[in-house]
């Protein structure tokens, strides 16, 4: 099985549901292979065209479309238990002639974490706004030497994270049907007007080339999922867990999910849904809570999530979590979304300069992928 998480803890529980599974399946080994985030859809895809498919794969939702559509996995009818407690909401992204491809087992709106020792003042309620939020960023980064506000794995990158931010204006990567780009459209234009300035301007977030790990204390806050909580186990600071802030448009939330597949290529097509079966039950669904919220309904409450999220206060899981899945969009998925992803990328970078002109650089990048959506 692939995933794009070498975290110790995560890896930690997958091998102890791998080895209950070996009591009752002694013939059956497991093996988990991590794969770089960055480079992660890239690397399967090559293993797939090369012979080399897995068994299992945990399949990002950017690339959930050009999955679920290839034919490339194995249905899952009658594989998952109760797979009429999975919330519709969840299960959309995964789904062909609606039929279950893929199993949607982190279904995780996006909140921000802040280091409340450098925070003093975070402004709260009405306040929670994103030109309140960066102004308390910048104030945090100015006053500690550290930096402002991270967007977890974005690092100039994976621009599809910083849907996190330009939701809040209302911004779309592209049209609901896929086919008309919207970087050039004035609610990305505004949005990316804003990062832009929280960057180069205000330093309300590091600049290109900067890392800073806010788990580490090196900055104040960072937007990420709550499966990044674990990783605040020992932290030698103050914390504490927001949605993301209000923007021009209102409250709002997006949504990150992970869909674990079998691929029809894999050698072990059948264990490999036996196992998935196995490692999505109820009973595992529920340990898998910890780090990644369940799409079965009947767990999807604020006291059932807080028995696997001991970091965490029922409040901020119903707030980003519960109230999150309930309201927010999916991140940025597409049809050949590799092809497109690069394309938007290499047509941002000329963004990520002090003096860049945002409305160009945005007409540059529908310039550039409205050929691929036309497709």
């Amino acid at each position: 099985m692939t995933t794009w998480s070498a975290n110790e803890a995560h890896v930690k529980l997958f091998t102890e549901i791998a080895a209950e599974y070996k009591t009752t399946h002694p013939d059956v080994t497991v093996q988990f292979d991590a794969l770089p985030f960055e480079n992660y859809t890239t690397t399967l895809t090559t293993q797939i065209a090369g012979g080399n498919a897995p068994d299992l794969a945990w399949i990002l939702e950017g690339s959930a479309p050009d999955f679920v559509s290839s034919g490339a996995l194995a249905p899952l009818d009658g594989k998952v238990e109760k797979e009429s407690d999975l919330a519709p909401a969840a299960t959309k992204l995964w789904q062909a002639d609606g039929k279950l491809a893929a199993y949607p087992f982190s279904t995780s709106p996006f909140g921000v974490f802040v280091n409340t020792d450098l925070v003093k003042d975070l402004p709260a309620g009405d306040k929670w706004t994103w030109e309140n939020a960066m102004a308390a960023a910048a104030g945090a980064a100015k006053g500690s030497g550290k930096q402002g506000l991270v967007v977890r794995d974005f690092d100039y990158k994976a621009w599809d994270n910083l849907a996190s931010i330009f939701h809040g204006w209302g911004a779309e990567a592209w049209s609901a049907d896929g086919k008309t780009c919207g970087f050039n459209q004035q609610p990305m234009v505004d949005a990316m007007t804003f990062i832009h300035k929280a960057i180069f301007t205000d330093k309300a977030m590091p600049g290109p080339g900067v890392a800073a790990d806010f788990f580490a204390g090196e900055s104040a806050m960072t937007i990420t999922q709550i499966s990044r909580a674990s990783l605040l186990k020992e932290a030698k600071f103050k914390w504490t867990l927001v949605p993301l802030p209000a923007g021009p448009k209102g409250e709002y939330a997006v949504i990150g999910q992970g869909g674990l597949g079998v691929l029809k290529k894999g050698k072990n097509a059948d264990a490999a849904a036996d196992f998935l079966a196995f490692f999505t039950n109820e009973a595992n669904s529920a340990k898998l809570a910890q780090f990644f919220p369940p799409p079965r309904r009947s767990q999807l409450t604020a006291a059932t999530l807080a028995k696997s999220n001991p970091l965490l206060k029922p409040e901020q899981l119903q707030e980003v979590v519960i109230d999150g899945i309930s309201t927010g969009v999916v991140k940025p998925s597409h049809r050949d979304s590799a092809e497109i992803g690069q394309a938007v990328r290499s047509a941002l970078d000329p963004l990520w300069k002090a003096d860049a002109q945002v409305k160009p650089v945005l007409d540059g990048v529908c310039a550039a992928i409205q050929p691929l959506l036309a497709k």
